[in-house]
């Protein structure tokens, strides 16, 4: 059984899948980073939403932004895989559908993103490349990074 990947709007999301994305994203940046922080930003709307099902679950996800909404560029954000699945290295095929994503929905190939310092040499595999200093995200050391 292969992962099937979708791509939706926050209107065309139906509310079982909105459910099992807000649940997912707890699960991980809340939960397990022990976390606490207001996941529900306000860009939800805003963000095209990528996500990986497989065996019926919502596995796999990130969100995307047209230039302009959280950085000049246009970036991926949220990026999370189910720990249940991650010995799958669905992380990579993740971003690698998240930039192809970005390149086909809004025509721009520089993407941004603040991405958690422990997972910098698996973004510059993907293409990314450092742009600041370590700085402190919900006390979570992170780096913004760039392609393109």
């Amino acid at each position: 059984m292969e992962i099937v990947w979708h791509i939706k709007t926050f209107e065309a999301l139906t509310v079982n899948e909105l459910y099992a994305i807000l649940k997912l994203r707890s699960e991980v940046f809340v939960v397990e980073q022990n976390c606490v922080y207001l996941d529900s930003d306000g860009k939800d709307p805003l963000a095209l939403h990528l996500f990986g099902e497989y065996d019926s679950k919502i596995v796999a996800y990130s969100r995307l932004f047209k230039p302009g909404i959280s950085y000049d560029t246009a970036s991926i954000g949220r990026v999370v895989v189910s720990a249940d699945y991650r010995n799958k290295k669905w992380g990579k095929d993740l971003m690698l559908q998240s930039i192809l994503a970005i390149e086909n929905h809004f025509v721009v190939s520089q993407i941004t993103i603040s991405a958690q310092l422990y997972l910098k040499k698996f973004y510059e595999s993907l293409g990314f490349i450092p742009s600041s200093e370590m700085y402190l995200e919900d006390d979570i050391p992170h780096i913004k990074m760039i392609k393109g």
